[in-house]
This record gives C-alpha cells, structure tokens and sequence, in this order.
C-alpha cells in the first residue's frame, strides 16, 4: 500500500502515473499496474516430452491423447489457489481505498498542515522544508501502511506456502524501499523542483512537469537495472554455460546483438517464477529468476527468452516510455483541475490555501490515485497488447507450441494465477493475457503449418526458426 501512495507521488514528479522505486514482482495474468520495466513474463506442474519428441517416438507412444493443458491449468487451480487469488484481488481493490483513506485523514486532521510548519520551523530553505516535510510524510504513511503491507507481502505469501524470506529480510526490503524513497524524491530535489513548478506556473504547471516526464522515465529505466535492483538481489551472469549458448544462438537467429543475460537470487524470498527484461542501451538486460531455471525444462526456457526477445525486438520498452508519458500528461491536466477546486472548497479546513504549499501533498495522492484507477482498465488493456505481442514472437522466432504451452501451465501452477477470471477482473486488474487464453493461442498459433506470413517476427537473412 505504501508503494501505491510513493507510486502517486511519483507521477507528481513526474516519472508516472503509477509505480515504485522498487517495481513488485509481477506474474503473468496477475493483477497489476503496468510498469516501464516492461515486463514479467508470468506465473509452472509436470513435464511433458515436445511435440517433435512424440513425432519421433515408437508408435506406443505416438499413440497416446495428446495433454489438454487446459484442463490441467484449470485442475492446478485448487479450492486453496482460488482462494489465494480472490484475496489478492480483493486487497487490489481495497489497497488505493485506503491510501485515500489515510490522505483524508492527514488532510481532515490538520496532520498535514502541522507537518508543514514543522518543517519551516526547522529549515528557512524551501529545498530543506520540502525534505523535512516529506521525510515526515513517508514515515507516518509507512508506519500507518505496514500492517497491510506485512499482510500482502509477507504475511499472505507465508500463509499459502509461496515465500521463501524470513521477517528481518522482509522487514529490510521495506526500508530499503523507503529509503530510496525518501532519496530519489527529497533529497535528490524532484520534488522541490516539482513543487517550484507549481509557484512559479501556477496556471501551467502540469504542462512543465509532463514536459519533465519523458527525460526522467528514461533516465529511472536506465538506472532501474544498475542501481536499484541490484539493492534487493543479487545479479549474475547465467552461469548454465550451454543454456547461455543456445539462448545466444536464439538471439542471434531473433535478429539481437549479443545482450547480457542474468539469473537472480529470488529463490531466497519466493517460490514463484518469473523472467523480465528492463533497461536499455548499456543497462539492457534480461533476467531470469532462479527458481524459473530450477523449475522448467530446456526448451521451455527458450520459450521464455523468445518472449522478452520479443519485447527488446517490438521495441516495447521505448512504447511503454512514450505511453507512460502520454498518460502523465493527461493525468496532471486533470489532476490540476481537481486540486484547485478542493483546494477552493476545503483549503480554509485543513489550513491549506496554495496549490504550491507542500502540505497540499495528501491531496495529489489522492487525485493521481483516483484518476490512476479510472485509468487502469485502458492501460492494462495496452499491457495486456504488448504481452501479446511478445507470446506472439517468441511462438514464431521457437516454432515451439508445446513448450510454450508448458511453460504457461508452470508458470500458472506455481504461481496460482486464476486461468479464467471473471470479465472485470480482467480488464481492471490483469496486465498479461489471462492463462488460459495464453495456452489456448500456445497450441493453435501455427502459420509457418499454413504457409501464412509471420506476423511479427521476420527471418534474418540466410535464418530460419
């Protein structure tokens, strides 16, 4: 919850709409917000020989049913995996209730304003005051938010047999997040300077700070992959040297230069799996969890490779940049609306009279959350298009259907995704294609059979899949 409330002062300063400094961990068809991290390839169950395997194999073999996979992902999803995953989006519907909850509360108690004076009675700077304000800010959320997030972090995963970290390593993720936090937006001054926007241009501001958005999404992408996530994991190169190679040769016939491919420890804080790609140019990477290279076979991590191929190939992190910009800039316009009307309305009540007073705070978080929400069915829409995109290419760049149907059975048993959630489940919370409509494209996507062009991915010269 703390990072939902960080996420709306983020885009006041204009990184996006939604976010943290550390991304959660998502999984496919899980819910959740999109972020510039691109990707999370999603929730993996038995094994299964491939289809070219059963072509070759005697005629005993051969002979046998063909797996229905979806009937096995349906099978995975227990009584007990139903209810882990109706919790999760229950608390995904409450979560952004309660961060407006506790912004009403700071605003309606006064809380807000006395931080405020607090802060100019200890510092005659506006760079100090804002950073005394928000330090006092971060806190109190994060004191006030840590049992929700002990719940949904530790607490739930402990509950269900998902989590792998103790409560001290827990408890220390938290406050790196906080710290980072309290870094990247108080003393780093983006918020200073996001609030100097708003005195000097006070009819315009949000058109500055959107102006601002797109240099500093690009430069959080950068530094996402060398400076943050390297606080919470340990990175290394993949130390599988024949796997690197095949993964490498399926770069190669994917048309990408050689890119730095990592595993991470995530195994000592979960037992779900997953993969991404982030960063780009220098800091690009791919990155495979542990568990993910633990729990599937061979040509099932191919399929995963070929998937965030596909994401660097279809240029998808440049698009979520561009998206993401785009998106702030609506959501500023509209949130400079709504705050001057509170403001007016309310302002004499919590002693807030200036749109630049810091104390006005409580009230953005509330405005970009709000608006964050009315937004979210279009933009996991677009998430869900890209993830598309990206199951579409590795299908084509692998020719491998039954791998990566078995790979989205995997990933779908472990990570207790809901195969088939309800309509609105779906278009409000679900930024990767539902699993069940993944397995079911897995096994009919075949145009290479029907002598049909390739929708995206395109041969190299003198390459074939």
């Amino acid at each position: 919850m703390r990072r939902a409330a960080a996420g709306a002062v983020l885009g006041l300063v204009l990184l996006m709409p939604t976010g943290a400094t550390q991304p959660p961990a998502r999984t496919s068809g899980a819910p959740g917000a999109p972020t510039v991290r691109v990707d999370t390839l999603g929730s993996a169950g038995t094994d299964s020989l491939a289809a070219d395997s059963l072509a070759a194999a005697p005629d005993s073999l051969a002979a046998t049913p063909p797996r229905d996979y979806l009937a096995e992902v349906r099978a995975n999803f227990t009584p007990e995996n139903r209810a882990y995953a109706g919790i999760r989006v229950l608390l995904d519907f409450i979560e952004p209730l309660l961060v407006v909850l506790m912004m009403l509360v700071l605003l309606f108690s006064g809380l807000s304003a006395r931080m405020r004076d607090i802060a100019h009675a200890l510092g005659h700077r506006a760079y100090v005051q804002v950073l005394v304000y928000f330090t006092l800010f971060s806190l109190v959320v994060f004191l006030a938010m840590l049992p929700l997030d002990w719940y949904r972090g530790f607490g739930l995963e402990h509950q269900y047999g998902l989590s792998n970290e103790s409560l001290g390593g827990w408890f220390a993720d938290e406050m790196k997040t906080l710290g980072f936090s309290i870094v990247l937006l108080g003393v780093v001054p983006l918020l200073f300077l996001a609030y100097r926007a708003l005195r000097r241009f006070p009819r315009t501001w949000w058109l500055w700070l959107a102006a601002a958005s797109l240099p500093l999404i690009v430069a959080l992408t950068l530094l996402s992959p060398l400076v943050f996530d390297p606080a919470f994991n340990r990175f290394t190169p993949l130390t599988d040297l024949s796997l690197k190679r095949e993964i490498l040769d399926l770069a190669a016939r994917a048309g990408i230069p050689g890119r730095k491919v990592y595993e991470v420890n995530k195994s000592e804080q979960t037992k779900k799996f997953n993969a991404y790609v982030s960063g780009f140019g220098a800091s690009q990477r791919i990155v495979l969890w542990d568990t993910i290279l633990k729990g599937m076979e061979r040509d099932e991590v191919l399929f995963v490779m070929g998937h965030e191929m596909g994401h660097y190939r279809l240029h998808h992190i440049w698009k979520g940049i561009a998206f993401q910009s785009l998106l702030c800039l609506a959501l500023l316009f509209l949130a400079g609306q709504i705050v001057g009307r509170a403001l007016a309305r309310f302002g004499e009540r919590w002693h807030v009279r200036e749109v630049h007073d810091i104390a006005t705070l409580p009230l953005f978080v509330i405005t970009l959350t709000v608006l964050s929400q009315v937004v979210q069915p279009a933009s996991a829409a677009y998430s869900r298009y890209i993830e598309h995109e990206a199951d579409i290419f590795a299908l084509e760049v692998t020719h491998d259907n039954d791998a990566g149907a078995r790979a989205f059975l995997k990933l779908g048993a472990q990570n207790r995704n809901d195969p088939e959630p309800s309509p609105l489940v779906r278009a409000l919370l679900y930024d990767h294609p539902p699993l069940g409509e993944r397995i079911r494209f897995a096994l009919d996507y075949r145009p290479w059979e029907r002598g049909v062009a390739n929708r995206l991915y395109r041969a190299e010269p003198g390459r074939t899949p």
